[in-house]
Order: structure tokens, then C-alpha cells, then sequence
């Protein structure tokens, strides 16, 4: 006879939870990788090749002065974050830096590359628009390469510049009109206090940073390798031909021997022209602010999705403004005192970054091959990091 089990005494039913599958703790996901896997990239229906701004003519001319018009933002007339201490240093630091506008920037609002590099080369050859070279800034896609300048606005520079005397004036411009294309030009016709005044002022700088870049054509006289690598593949083996003949060092201006001919001697050190760079002053704070921004944005593209660096341009524009909202019941809160939130004023980009529009950094990490642009179908402009 079955022993009769007392029903206060059954064995209660498992819990609820019972059939969920069990983990052990340490096998979860982190926060950021578990959002990363449940995240989806945006959908890509085809790249946006320029940024080419409407209304604006597509001449190099307009399409610099475009980009000086809208480099910064204008400061909020209440609730800036900024006392006017800060506001007249922003100001002054807007004011002295130099007219320069990367030639990566106006390809990128550019709907023809072909047809803004022949115009470029069309300007500086007729003396409207100056080139600079700025060497040794950044690597491979990241490097700044070369800015333009209109010369109208160098030369109003140096107008309104009260530490220069009219004389020297006189001079400097009549060097970039000889040699508008040249990076360096000859100084024989500035006298010592002349030079002086200008290197001090920041108008001319030493071309060691561009010759020690390879950015200038060596002269005639320089050794070159390339020419004996010719020289063994045209001549007959175990020949003076296959090395570049049998004056092929003193030729190229090496050697002290009495081999070397008095014409193809070079010529001594004080006699040879001395060479300057035309530069503008505050260059310095133009490139920094240009590189770190640049990064900077960079940054936030990644912070934003680390796996495929990309993001809604309108997602990467409000973590650029540091999220402070520019809506118009935004705005009307801060007017009123009533924004909880971090001030404009207190954000990294108008703490460092003097209240650089998003619009030009993006426009010059497209130009500089940083970023490319796409467009998604739902959301508006994509932004992904090459």
C-alpha cells in the first residue's frame, strides 16, 4: 500500500524565472559592447562628392571669400557663459589671424577639382592669389598642404600694419609682384634694419622648414643621384659614361679638386643670392587651430560610434556645440535664466576654439580626406571617418 504523502509537506513548484537560461557573471557583454552590438549602421544610398554651398559661384575667388564670411559663429547677445573680458579676447583673436584659406577647403565646396586647379594656377600666375606652403603639419591624409591668400587682402594687411614704414612697403610689394608664383624671393634690396622689421613683424620667415621638406627644386649645382642611376642605365658597363663621366662630381658641384673648372665651380657662400620666405603674421595660431579642430571632430565622430565611425551629421553638429540646444525655446530659457545646462560660453569650442563654425571644420576634414560625407535616406547627411 502506497504511503500517503501529507499535502502541507509537497514540494513547492519551481520559480517563475526557472526556465530563463542561466549565465554566469562574468560572461556578460560590457555596456559599450552590448550597444554596439544592437546598434546598425546607417544606411548608405550613395556619396556626396561636394559641399558646394548654393548661391555661391563656383570661381576660386568667391568660393574664399565664402569661406572667410562663415568661419565663426556669432556670439550670443545674453546668457554667453563669457564676461567681456573674454568676449574682447575672443574678438582680438579672430581679428589677428591671417587671411588664409586652405587649398583642401575650397575643394571641397568645389564641383570641379579640374577646373578649380587650373583657375588656382590662372590666379597666381596673373598675381591675384598667392600660394603658401606650409610643410611639416601633420601626416598623409591629416597634412595641411598648401593655403591661398588673395593678395588684395595681404597687401591691406600690411597697409594698415602702423609698425612698418612706407619704404619697406614699397619693397615687400614690389618682391611679390616679381615672383608671384615663387615660395622664397631675393632679399638684395632690403637693407638690414629692413629685414629686421619685416622677420620681427612675422612678413618673412627662413625657407629652411621648405627645403629641408623637399618642397623646393634643388638648384643646378646640387649633387643628384637620379642623374648617375641614368647615367648606368644608358652607358656600357665598367665605362666614366656608366657613373656620369669622368667629371660627373664636380660637375654636379661637389669636390674641392683642381678638376673642377672655374665655370662649373659654385659659387661661395656670400656671394650666392639669399633667399626668404613671404609669410603673414599669426600663421603659427592659424595651423594650430586648424589641426586641433580638425581632430577634435575627429574625436567626437568616434566617441559617437567606435566601431563604425559614423554618424548623422545633425548628431555630430550638436556634440560638436556641446549640446547645448539652439532652438528657439532653448534660446528664450538662457535669455530668461531659467537653462539648467552648460553655457555656450563654457564649451570646448568656445573655450579653445573661439567659436569656430562646425560647417568649416567639417569642410576641411572632407577636404583634407579625414571624413566623407553620404547620404543615408532617413536621417539627412551622414559623416563617416575614412
Amino acid at each position: 500500500m502506497p504511503k500517503a504523502i501529507n499535502p502541507l509537506l509537497r514540494r513547492k513548484s519551481s520559480s517563475p524565472f526557472s526556465s530563463y537560461e542561466r549565465k554566469k557573471p562574468g560572461s556578460r557583454k560590457s555596456s559599450l559592447a552590448a550597444k554596439e552590438a544592437a546598434s546598425e549602421r546607417l544606411d548608405d544610398t550613395g556619396s556626396i562628392l561636394s559641399l558646394a554651398p548654393p548661391g555661391v559661384q563656383q570661381d576660386v575667388i568667391s568660393l574664399l571669400k565664402h569661406i572667410q564670411a562663415h568661419s565663426w559663429d556669432e556670439i550670443p547677445d545674453r546668457a554667453a557663459g563669457m564676461n567681456s573680458e573674454r568676449i574682447s579676447e575672443v574678438l582680438r583673436f579672430r581679428k589677428v589671424l591671417p587671411s588664409i584659406v586652405s587649398v583642401a577647403h575650397v575643394q571641397a565646396l568645389s564641383a570641379s577639382a579640374t577646373n578649380t586647379e587650373r583657375t588656382l594656377a590662372r590666379l597666381v600666375a596673373e598675381g591675384k592669389v598667392r600660394k603658401v606652403t606650409i610643410p611639416g603639419r601633420g601626416k598623409g591624409g591629416a597634412a595641411i598642404g598648401d593655403g591661398m591668400v588673395l593678395v588684395e587682402q595681404w597687401k591691406q594687411r600690411m597697409q594698415q600694419d602702423t609698425g612698418l614704414a612706407q619704404d619697406v612697403r614699397v619693397k615687400y610689394f614690389a618682391l611679390m609682384d616679381a615672383y608671384p608664383s615663387s615660395p622664397t624671393v631675393p632679399i638684395v634690396s632690403l637693407t638690414d634694419d629692413d629685414l629686421r622689421t619685416l622677420v620681427s613683424l612675422g612678413y618673412l620667415t627662413s625657407p629652411a622648414a621648405l627645403t629641408s621638406a623637399g618642397l623646393l627644386t634643388p638648384c643646378a649645382s646640387a649633387p643628384s643621384l637620379l642623374d648617375f642611376c641614368r647615367a648606368g642605365s644608358t652607358a656600357a658597363t665598367g665605362s666614366f659614361a656608366a657613373v656620369g663621366g669622368q667629371g660627373a662630381v664636380h660637375e654636379r658641384g661637389g669636390g674641392g679638386s683642381t678638376l673642377a673648372s672655374q665655370s662649373t665651380r659654385p659659387l661661395p657662400r656670400h656671394l650666392q643670392p639669399q633667399q626668404m620666405t613671404l609669410s603673414l603674421p599669426s600663421t603659427g595660431a592659424y595651423l594650430k587651430l586648424l589641426t586641433e579642430t580638425r581632430a577634435h571632430l575627429l574625436a567626437l565622430l568616434k566617441q559617437l560610434s567606435p566601431r563604425y565611425k559614423e554618424a548623422a551629421m545633425n548628431l555630430l553638429k550638436e556634440k560638436w556645440e556641446g549640446n547645448t540646444l539652439n532652438d528657439a525655446a532653448s534660446m528664450a530659457k538662457r535669455a530668461r535664466g531659467e537653462w539648467s545646462g552648460v553655457l555656450p560660453g563654457k564649451t570646448k569650442r568656445w573655450r579653445e576654439f573661439y567659436g569656430l563654425r562646425f560647417e568649416w571644420v567639417l569642410e576641411e576634414c572632407v577636404g583634407s580626406g579625414l571624413m566623407e560625407l553620404f547620404d543615408t535616406g532617413s536621417v539627412g547627411m551622414g559623416v563617416r571617418a575614412r
